[in-house]
C-alpha cells in the first residue's frame, strides 16, 4: 500500500526570525482519492490519523475540487480588495452583530496583538437566533451575512467554494472516525443540517517600515478542521512541530489542512490542534488566502470518543487553549470567545455586555 509522502521543506520565509535555525521534517501529503479505493483506503485512514496525531497538519491531494474552482476564487478575492475603501467599508464587521462582513487592515487581533491583513467573514446564511434573558450568548454568531453590492461574483464563488469544501470535510471526519475506531458517522448529529462553517476571505499586505511582521499571531483554531487554500507560491505559513516552526509553502493543486481543538477535545488530545502563524508579507507584495473552518452546530455538544486501548495510551490529555481558558464541548462557546477576542470592535458596538463577561 502507499505509504504517504511528504513535501520537500522550502527555504525559510526570506524574512524569518534568523534564530529560527533549520527547518524540521516538511509535513505529509496525503491523498483523498485513496479513501475511495478498497485497497488503499484502511492505509489512507492510518496515514490521516497518524499525520494529524503527530502535525495536526497536511496537504490534501486527490479532492476532486474543479480545478478552475481555486483560481476562480483568486481572482475574484483579489476583485475585491481592489475596490475602493468606501466600497468595501460599507459592508465592514462593525455593522453586523453576527462578526460578519469586511475587516479592516490591523482590524483584528491575535493574542491581543494586531494582525496585518484585511479580509471578508461569511458563515451560512440563516435567520437570526434569539438573544437575552434565557438564551446563550453565542447566539449572535448566527445571522445574515454582508455582501459587496459592486461585486455579486464574490457571493457567487464563496457559495460554490463552501459547498466542496464541506463535501471533503465530511469525507474526512468520517475516515477520521474510522481511524479512531468509531462508526463513520460519529460526527453526523454534531453537525446535523445546520453546521456554523465561517470562511474568511484574507489578504495580507506586505509589510511598511516600521510595522509588524504579524500577518495573524500564534495561534490554534477553536473549530473541528480548517481547509487552507493559499494563493500559488505565496510563503508566510508558518506550523510549530517540535518547538520549531515549519514554513508550509502551497502546493499546486493542495489544500492545507489542519485540525482544530474541537477534534483535540473529541479525541482528549490523541489528535492535537497545532498552534501556525502567518507572516506579513515583504514590502511591495501581497498574499491573498482562504480559510474555510469546518464547524458543528453552535448548540452541539461535541462527542468525547472511547478510544481503542492501542490510541488511549497515546493521548496526551486536552490542553487548554491559548489565552489559557477551558475547552469545552459546547461549540458555541468555544466560537464565542474567539470572535469576541479577535473583533473587540464588533463587541463594543454591538455587544457591550460581553466585555464583563
Amino acid at each position: 500500500m502507499p505509504a504517504p509522502t511528504f513535501a520537500p521543506t522550502p527555504a525559510a520565509h526570506a524574512d524569518a526570525d534568523a534564530t529560527t535555525g533549520p527547518r524540521p521534517a516538511a509535513l505529509p501529503v496525503l491523498d483523498l482519492s485513496l479513501a475511495d479505493d478498497p485497497a488503499t483506503a484502511e492505509q489512507f485512514r492510518t496515514d490521516l490519523r497518524e499525520a494529524t496525531h503527530s502535525y495536526g497538519f497536511f496537504y490534501l491531494v486527490g479532492h476532486g475540487i474543479d480545478t478552475d474552482l481555486p483560481g476562480r476564487l483568486v481572482s475574484t478575492a483579489r476583485e475585491f480588495f481592489a475596490l475602493p475603501e468606501a466600497d468595501k467599508l460599507a459592508i465592514e464587521n462593525t455593522h453586523s452583530p453576527h462578526f460578519r462582513g469586511y475587516t479592516r487592515v490591523g482590524g483584528e487581533l491575535t493574542q491581543g496583538k494586531v494582525d496585518w491583513r484585511e479580509q471578508i467573514d461569511v458563515g451560512p446564511e440563516r435567520p437570526v437566533l434569539p438573544t437575552g434573558d434565557g438564551h446563550p450568548d453565542y447566539n449572535v454568531l448566527q445571522g445574515p451575512n454582508l455582501w459587496p453590492a459592486q461585486l455579486p461574483a464574490l457571493r457567487e464563488v464563496v457559495t460554490e467554494w463552501n459547498a466542496a469544501m464541506e463535501s471533503v470535510a465530511d469525507r474526512l471526519l468520517r475516515a477520521w472516525a474510522e481511524s479512531l475506531g468509531q462508526r463513520p458517522d460519529v460526527f453526523d448529529d454534531a453537525f446535523g443540517d445546520l453546521p456554523a462553517s465561517l470562511t474568511k476571505v484574507v489578504r495580507y499586505p506586505g509589510r511598511v517600515e516600521g510595522g509588524t511582521d504579524q500577518g495573524v499571531g500564534w495561534h490554534n483554531d477553536f473549530g473541528v478542521l480548517t481547509l487552507l487554500l493559499v494563493e500559488p507560491g505565496k510563503a508566510g505559513l508558518q506550523v510549530e512541530y517540535q518547538g520549531e516552526a515549519i514554513d508550509a509553502l502551497p502546493i499546486e493543486g493542495a489544500l492545507i489542512v489542519n485540525i482544530g481543538e474541537m477534534l483535540e477535545w473529541a479525541t482528549d488530545g490523541f489528535l492535537r490542534a497545532t498552534r501556525h502563524r502567518v507572516l506579513a508579507p515583504p514590502p511591495g507584495t501581497d498574499r491573498v488566502s482562504v480559510p474555510y473552518f469546518h464547524n458543528p452546530r453552535l448548540d452541539a455538544r461535541f462527542p468525547r470518543l472511547e478510544l481503542p486501548a492501542e490510541l488511549a495510551v497515546r493521548a496526551r490529555g486536552v490542553a487548554r487553549d491559548a489565552d489559557d481558558d477551558e475547552i469545552r464541548d459546547e461549540y458555541g462557546y468555544n466560537a464565542l470567545k474567539s470572535r469576541v477576542r479577535a473583533h473587540p470592535n464588533v463587541v463594543e458596538a454591538h455587544h457591550q455586555h460581553l466585555l464583563v463577561r
